[in-house]
């Protein structure tokens, strides 16, 4: 069948405020042109981010009613325990409330200044946690990655060359660990191959340096693998993610992706000293080992939420949902970033809008002008998030892509609010040229992106 249906009924409804253009006009001023500041309450459609924002199942809800809420040894924490051993299995897993926990955690011990950590590309909060402690967060993305044109099926392998390059320049004493990120957010949400994992792996052993993967969406990563990768058809999602799981030393999850929770996530390791280091933080910044910050009842919902997110009539669900999307931008002209990845359509606002200086920052002036045509709000992954200077080193950084993310919910829209998506987009696309670009007023030292201020240039 051609027409997209969500695999679940709709129990529960929450109501949605349509405003008009005056009213979203004075949002977007008083908001000082930066969407997270804008508040929940005067967005018509949030694509926002896809973290912490999914709905949850009847079984989920169900769980949290089982939550044992103990400080210590929770029947809660055991459960979720034995379901992410079994899907991961390493050895310890250390809970925390979200993912960039796992990560202020593992590189407050690994990090520090002449440190490299290379990974194809690293997010916002993974990249500013390593800087933070005065390391450097090294990109070894390939060539197909950075181009939004190109039509590779894995464009977020990581740069084989480039990886043992800085290895053999810089070895085990300089490199803590390498990273890969699955799905490569940062460039657009596209897959790691099998393939490309179990070459990092062997290069990682060769070295004797650890491989951890950042891995919130490993199920739409896992997918991927499974539709676009030679020999992997026939196999089950969840087997491939266990493979995924089988080929690193540890994991940072926030679970607010992949494990269809609100608030969640956790650090996994192999490596006994390292973990009982985790701890020993954890202790001071999140909490007791068996809740890390977290209620009982939002273990037991991310305890049922990594089983579910394998379930492939959910995971085609998703993936068709967020083609349609890409689809339809495409046939009308629209520059987007191809292929469409599992959890967003990323469009390519060089491409948008290319009288908008870089300087002027033309992707978060699309995602602003998007806000004031339908109020749906988008986020800008370009020269407000990744551009600007290195806060240790002063060094200039430029972003190799100018993209606004849209970032679609799990579980939470139907085809109708994606239709209206589509035709908002149209309209601002038909009206790009009348797009002006933004200065930058104020900006904090880190993650600049989530407090700037800017106005019309």
């Amino acid at each position: 069948m051609k027409t997209i249906i969500e695999p679940f009924r709709i129990k529960v409804v929450e109501p949605i405020r349509i405003t008009d253009r005056a009213t979203r006009a004075g949002v977007l001023s008083a908001a000082d042109h930066n969407l997270f500041r804008v508040r929940a309450e005067d967005v018509t459609i949030d694509l926002l981010t896809d973290s912490g924002t999914a709905a949850m199942s009847a079984q989920q809800w169900s769980a949290m009613m089982q939550g044992d809420e103990s400080y210590a040894g929770s029947r809660s924490f055991f459960r979720f325990e034995a379901v992410a051993r079994d899907l991961t299995g390493f050895r310890h897993v250390i809970p925390v409330h979200q993912g960039r926990a796992a990560e202020k955690i593992l590189f407050s011990i690994v990090g520090g200044a002449g440190k490299i950590v290379p990974n194809n590309s690293h997010f916002d909060t993974t990249r500013a946690n390593i800087e933070y402690t005065g390391a450097t967060a090294l990109d070894l993305l390939i060539p197909e990655g950075k181009d939004p044109t190109a039509l590779h099926p894995f464009k977020g392998n990581m740069d084989l060359e480039g990886l043992e390059n800085v290895l053999r320049t810089h070895g085990r004493e300089r490199v803590p660990l390498i990273m890969l990120t699955v799905t490569n957010n940062t460039g657009g949400g596209q897959p790691v191959s099998l393939e490309n994992m179990r070459a990092v792996r062997a290069i990682a052993s060769r070295h004797g340096v650890p491989l951890l993967l950042d891995a919130c969406r490993f199920a739409e990563n896992a997918y991927f693998i499974k539709l676009r990768e030679p020999g992997q058809g026939g196999r089950a999602a969840s087997d491939i993610a266990r493979d995924m799981f089988r080929l690193a030393d540890g994991c940072t999850m926030s679970a607010k992706k992949d494990g269809l929770v609100n608030i969640g996530g956790f650090l996994g390791l192999n490596d006994d000293d390292l973990a009982a280091s985790a701890r020993n933080l954890l202790i001071l910044t999140e909490g007791f080992p068996t809740y890390g910050g977290l209620a009982a009842r939002d273990l037991e919902a991310m305890a049922e939420g990594l089983g579910e997110v394998l379930h492939e009539d959910y995971l085609n669900y998703r993936f068709v949902s967020t083609a349609y999307l890409g689809q339809h931008l495409v046939e009308a002209g629209v520059p987007i970033l191809l292929p469409v990845g599992g959890h967003a359509v990323y469009l390519d606002a060089r491409r948008f809008v290319p009288h908008i200086h870089p300087e002027k920052f033309p992707a978060q002036s699309l995602a602003c002008e998007l806000y004031l045509e339908a109020g749906i709000r988008g986020v800008e992954i370009g020269s407000l998030m990744f551009g600007g200077k290195n806060p240790r080193t002063g060094a200039v950084r430029a972003p190799a892509m100018e993209l606004v993310r849209l970032a679609i919910p799990r579980r939470v829209y139907t085809q109708s609010h994606i239709d209206y998506v589509i035709e908002a987009i149209l309209e601002v696309h038909r009206n790009r040229e009348a797009i002006r670009g933004l200065d930058l007023v104020w900006e904090a030292p880190f993650l600049r992106h989530f407090t700037a201020r800017l106005r019309p240039a």
